[in-house]
């Protein structure tokens, strides 16, 4: 049944076969509303227009009419809209009787498929014609599959028994080891629910042992109730859900569609869809202060108890997860995280299956003990609880300091003296990529490959750090000195500026090196085209830096647009947006950012400073390729 925490597999079954039936169908406009819900106007024949809602994670459906599209059309959006805008819908499908199901669009360029995840966190995903990853809604790591660019999408494990024949359906029966209502309710993907029905439909005891049930009747049931959805659908609600079929509860309403009925359970529409921040009185200085002090101890205490709970659940499974970590030590003597990762996700063994993910760089692992715990390997159970501990006493200190400061109340403001802005000087350096570190290191990037021999040819010292994206075509980054954010900010950096932006890719090795093993000199045989260089000896790598770059108007000391890592940037001024690769072009994004900038500092500001707040001061700071503004700040 569909209720408030979303729609089973029958459910989607009996919204996509009423949905299918409406086609011959086009995409029109495609909206986002918030992190979660997308809109997408379906024109259908004789200019029949239809609305299809999604919230992913838990329901889709017609409705009646969309919410008012955001004023600003968000990233993912836009994308979707640049691929699939205009193309003709060509089929629409159900993965088995998983909460997921795809539309296939065509284009001229080919078929594509958007799949729709409705189960856990939820997610929409664009495939091309290959099944291959263009780009999720989130990006996400599991241990059995990747929601990432340049994947192949796969199905999450899990039996489905809506394609078995009769013989088959007899075999997981008698294999199963649960009582029947179980077996149904998982084996098959059909909820608790709809697996009582089945067993009331078949007559047969719902609690006897799955391998001594009449498998006859029970397929034939199961298979009933599948025709039902498709052929004869009598959708109601009832004070238990929304249904499709009859049967269920005491019908409070009944509807003509299912896609009716579940607009009508599912009335509500997103808080961050509307407009109602609009429509709330002004809050002061003193209210908001305060709203935002209770917002942060709720915070604190839900990671006091999630932390308190990981504790529990530790101690609850403790032979599980000191087996992880036996075995994982073990294992890490001979075998490098990614091979142990590749062993972990074709194991049977209990211990291998209780892990969630990998972080090779911490030498942890997620661990499922009915929450998802973090444990490091090279640590006793003892001292990863502890972990847990300290970020309890942690976030209690926290919460009582914002206790103390709400009886404290709100200082009252002063204000703030008039201060003059002074335009930063020209220096040689500004020429190239460049930013400073956190603590305080200039970090230079070419911006070609001319750039890339000057900077090595006349610039590079013997103390300085060589950095470089390990992909063809990038910043050769020089750091002029010593940094504790090498493997972070610098990182990052060059990573993000470096054809992996350009590419689309969300991450990218980087390596280190000193100058002494930087060279323009090629072996025999070897040619070094100009820009690039020879690096001998070992490299230090940092693996799977993530990109992102951000680009702020700095006030003081001077005015000036400055960029780079995000963290670097944060220190050095409250006016800054983030970017992530994306879909829009330098120069528009470029645009963008300036009218943002120009919002946060005020026109009086903007046009005084217009020799340092331009858009081509700000284009310098854009990495190459496609680029979607994913935050802004503002102090």
């Amino acid at each position: 049944m569909a209720n408030k925490q979303g729609m089973s597999g029958i459910d989607v079954r009996a919204m996509v076969t009423e949905l299918c039936g409406h086609l011959p169908l086009w995409i029109g406009k495609i909206y986002q509303y918030d992190t979660k819900t997308l809109g997408i106007r379906l024109n259908g024949e004789g200019g029949v227009k239809r609305q299809f809602l999604i919230e992913t994670g838990r329901r889709a459906h017609l409705v009646a009419s969309l919410p008012e599209s955001p004023k600003t059309p968000l990233g993912y959006a836009m994308f979707l809209r640049k691929h699939l805008e205009g193309g003709r819908v060509r089929g629409i499908g159900q993965y088995g009787l998983q909460r997921i199901f795809y539309i296939d669009i065509g284009k001229k360029t080919g078929v594509l498929r958007l799949v729709i995840e409705l189960f856990d966190e939820g997610n929409a995903v664009l495939l091309d014609e290959g099944g291959v990853i263009l780009k999720p809604l989130w990006h996400h790591r599991f241990k059995d599959r990747a929601v990432v660019p340049g994947e192949a999408y796969l199905l999450p494990e899990g039996a489905d028994c809506s394609e078995m024949d009769e013989g088959a359906f007899a075999g997981m029966l008698a294999a199963s080891n649960r009582d029947l209502v179980r077996t149904l309710a998982v084996g098959c993907l059909l909820g608790g629910t709809y697996a009582e029905l089945v067993c009331s439909r078949a007559g047969v005891d719902k609690d006897i042992p799955a391998s001594s049930a009449d498998a006859g009747a029970v397929y034939a049931a199961f298979q009933g109730l599948i025709r039902d959805v498709e052929a004869h659908p009598a959708p109601v609600v009832t004070e238990s859900g929304c249904w499709p079929v009859r049967g269920l509860g005491t019908v409070q309403q009944a509807f003509d569609t299912y896609n009716a009925a579940l607009e009508s359970f599912y009335p509500e529409v997103p808080a961050s869809v509307t407009k109602a921040e609009e429509k709330r009185p002004k809050l002061s200085r003193e209210e908001v202060i305060r709203l935002q002090q209770e917002t942060a101890i709720k915070k604190f205490e839900g990671k006091i108890a999630r932390a308190e709970k990981a504790v529990e659940a530790i101690y609850t499974n403790y032979p599980l997860v000191q087996e992880v970590i036996t075995t994982l030590q073990r294992a890490s003597r001979s075998m490098s995280w990614q091979e142990i990762e590749k062993i972990l996700k074709s194991s049977d063994l209990p211990a291998a299956k209780a892990v969630v993910s990998v972080h090779p760089a911490d030498a942890a692992v997620d661990v499922d003990v009915g929450i998802q715990v973090t444990i490091h390997v090279h640590e006793s159970v003892e001292a990863n609880v502890e972990r847990y501990y300290d970020q309890i006493k942690k976030f209690r200190k926290k919460k009582e300091g914002a206790l103390a400061a709400m009886e404290r109340g709100v200082p009252k403001q002063k204000e703030k003296p008039k201060e003059t802005l002074h335009l930063l000087k020209k220096k040689w350096f500004h020429r190239f990529r460049w930013f400073y570190t956190t603590d305080g290191t200039l970090v230079l990037g070419g911006r070609d490959a001319s750039q890339n021999e000057e900077l090595v040819k006349r610039y590079m010292e013997g103390k300085d750090t060589f950095v470089h994206a390990d992909v063809h075509g990038g910043s050769v980054v020089i750091v002029k000195g010593p940094t504790e954010h090498l493997e972070d900010e610098v990182a990052c950096f060059a990573a993000s500026y470096s054809n992996a932006w350009k590419a689309g890719h969300f991450a990218a090795d980087v390596y280190i090196a000193r100058p002494d093993q930087v060279s323009k000199t090629p072996e025999s045989g070897e040619y070094v085209s100009r820009g690039a260089f020879i690096v001998r000896g070992e490299r230090h790598y940092v693996r799977d830096v993530p990109l992102g770059v951000a680009i702020g108007v700095q006030l003081k000391p001077d005015v000036t647009v400055i960029g780079g890592p995000t963290a670097a940037v944060r220190a050095r001024t409250d006016h800054l947006v983030e970017l992530m690769p994306g879909t829009f072009g330098p120069n528009d994004v470029a645009k963008k950012i300036g009218r943002v900038f120009r919002e946060q500092v005020g026109d009086e500001i903007w046009k005084k400073m217009k020799a340092a707040l331009n858009t081509e001061a700000i284009a310098a700071f854009v990495p190459p390729g496609e680029s979607d503004i994913v935050g802004e700040h503002e102090g």
